[in-house]
């Protein structure tokens, strides 16, 4: 299925400094998704299971780093992280998905650590 028009970016940006990619689109909306947000939420198998009710939490990915992207065709980028993740493919339509949603999904993502009792450790900080 190919990416309606809205769906597309007409600018994705990596910056590493503020650790997330910028991406804008030609109605106008932005999002900066956080390098983490991107990595928890991969698409990938890894991450998302093989079902429903298979996902996996990704812990501890606080300070994890996009080193680089790959466009994939006119439809998706594919995001290498330092931690090694690279099998997720962010179609165009869920990378507006997980801008759109970002409150719900983030919450989620938080909620869940907090079952298990794990901690977000802040980034260090530069001396």
């Amino acid at each position: 299925m190919m990416p309606s028009d809205d769906d597309t970016p007409t600018d994705i940006k990596l910056r590493r400094k503020s650790r997330v990619v910028a991406i804008t689109y030609a109605d106008g909306r932005q999002h900066s998704l956080s390098f983490e947000y991107l990595r928890t939420h991969s698409p990938s198998a890894e991450v998302q299971g093989h079902g429903p009710g298979q996902e996996v939490l990704q812990i501890a990915k606080e300070n994890v780093t996009v080193l680089g992207m790959e466009p994939i065709g006119r439809y998706a980028v594919r995001l290498l992280f330092d931690d090694g993740h690279d099998t997720g493919l962010y179609t165009w339509k869920y990378l507006r998905e997980l801008g759109e949603d970002f409150n719900t999904k983030w919450a989620r993502y938080l909620e869940r650590l907090a079952g298990i009792g794990y901690e977000r450790k802040p980034p260090p900080t530069s001396v």
